[in-house]
């Protein structure tokens, strides 16, 4: 099995509260994201700790939704959260540098989402858990690319 865990970082020209503030509004993702198209929150639910938001991904091949809870939500330093009860973990740490920030996303397939992808795909699991880093892999530099942008557009 492949490497199960990336992280990639990238200097904005931003706060951290500035960045902390758009990345830990997930109802925006889909404005960064490049398979993550929309998000919300559950009712009465925000950016913090236990909180739970539902998101709607897509690709050419296919269409579905997950559950996510954030498990960090330190304002200014670091928002995470695991997808299907601790299948996934995705989240950004951020940290002063230079008058700006490092965002560093993260991405890691969890033990519990490895047993899972083996339980609900079969033979096929380790294909479909290509699939899910092959898109972390691309994805991340993607959506750090597109936060600075939305970010330093001015």
């Amino acid at each position: 099995m492949t490497n199960l865990e990336m992280s990639e970082s990238i200097s904005i020209d931003a706060t951290p509260e500035q960045i902390y503030a758009l990345v830990s509004d997930v109802t925006r993702t889909g404005e960064w994201s490049p398979i993550c198209r929309s998000c919300w929150w559950d009712e009465g639910a925000g950016p913090q700790v236990g909180a739970w938001f539902t998101g709607r991904n897509e690709t050419p091949e296919q269409t579905w939704e997950t559950r996510s809870q954030v498990v960090a939500a330190t304002d200014g330093r670091e928002f995470a959260w695991e997808v299907n009860n601790g299948w996934v973990y995705w989240g950004y740490t951020l940290e002063p540098e230079n008058g700006g920030t490092r965002l560093t996303e993260s991405w890691k397939l969890l033990p519990a989402g490895v047993a899972g992808f083996h339980e609900v795909f079969g033979d096929t699991a380790e294909d479909e858990i290509e699939k899910r880093r092959l898109a972390a892999e691309s994805g991340i530099p993607a959506t750090l690319t597109a936060i600075k942008a939305i970010l330093e557009k001015g």
